[in-house]
């Protein structure tokens, strides 16, 4: 578990550089993490690697664009009629950044290791670029927050152990999670970290508790070829231990593991493709921005991370 938990150090620290770089903005991920001392290659910024050909997964312009445009399709499509759970939320900003675009969901719920969250949260009490825009958006009693969980009327965050399903509902239901809500789960590079039946039944609670519901999964792909085997070693070294690898075979054993537990449609595209799809004056700005020149890793790096997402719709949203 500590060194699951230290990739959200690790993560964290390279998407400020990419937001330093100029990758995409985010005015808010400088009050969560230090600046990165050293430079990370620009193969790293595009995509997600860690130090060592991927001794953890490092999300940045792709990867914060393909689940961006996601999240933003599912909260139109909803009108933000709706509730998003980010699983495993470490450091991330997307709460703040969704406010400042008036796409708030009716409520955002962020669930992480409660080491992590408690540190999330004195960032947040101490630092009023964060908690401001949180009282902004409050109504209602007074907002709760201790050293391990925040609530207030637009966004909490949970700290629990989501290898434990029905914890995870009753702490989140403490918060008030409305199962009735069409809702939004996401998560990236977290179900990696669990054996594939503790993913299988984080996945079979999440699909026979909410009757509308999206899932949308950031993760490994093509694992088991020469490439994603290096990735695999280089994170044993730093005693950080893929449970779930196994389901990371390729996109299809992607699907199938959504559609076995209970998800009604699956899809699953590699970063590569997700890329091709971005918006290509953008793509051409930034790849303006850093000379690459190891294409070829790049392409093999973006062909071992995926997006899928799945959902159940009784309602035909």
């Amino acid at each position: 578990d500590e060194a699951v938990r230290g990739t959200c150090e690790d993560a964290s620290v390279c998407k400020r550089f990419a937001v330093s770089v100029g990758y995409w903005k985010d005015p808010y991920i400088q009050y969560f993490v230090r600046q990165a001392k050293e430079r990370k290659a620009p193969e790293i910024n595009r995509g997600k690697l860690a130090p060592e050909l991927g001794s953890q997964c490092k999300c940045y312009y792709a990867r914060v664009h393909g689940v961006s445009y996601l999240i933003k399709a599912f909260l139109k499509k909803t009108e933000c009629n709706c509730q998003i759970v980010n699983l495993g939320a470490g450091m991330d900003t997307m709460f703040w950044r969704l406010k400042d675009e008036n796409l708030l969901p009716r409520k955002y719920f962020e669930v992480d290791f409660p080491m992590i969250v408690a540190r999330k949260i004195h960032n947040i009490k101490s630092k009023p670029p964060l908690s401001k825009p949180i009282m902004e958006s409050h109504s209602g009693d007074s907002l709760l927050i201790d050293s391990h969980s925040l609530e207030s009327s637009r966004y909490s965050i949970v700290g629990a152990d989501l290898r434990f399903s029905a914890d995870l509902e009753e702490k989140l239901k403490k918060h008030n999670l409305d199962i009735h809500l069409p809702t939004l789960l996401v998560a990236e590079c977290v179900l990696v970290y669990m054996t594939p039946q503790q993913s299988a039944s984080l996945l079979k609670w999440a699909a026979s508790t909410f009757p509308v519901a999206m899932f949308i999964n950031y993760e490994q792909v093509n694992m088991s070829d020469r490439f994603g085997q290096i990735m695999i070693e280089n994170l044993q070294r730093r005693q950080c231990n893929l449970a779930g690898v196994e389901v990371c075979r390729s996109l299809d054993s992607q699907r199938e593991r959504l559609l076995l537990n209970g998800w009604e449609t699956a899809r699953a595209i590699d970063m590569m493709k997700v890329y091709s799809f971005l918006p290509q004056a953008d793509v051409k700005r930034i790849e303006g921005l850093e000379f690459l020149d190891e294409k070829e890793l790049f392409e093999q790096l973006m062909q071992h991370y995926c997006i899928c997402w799945a959902s159940k719709d009784s309602s035909n949203l």
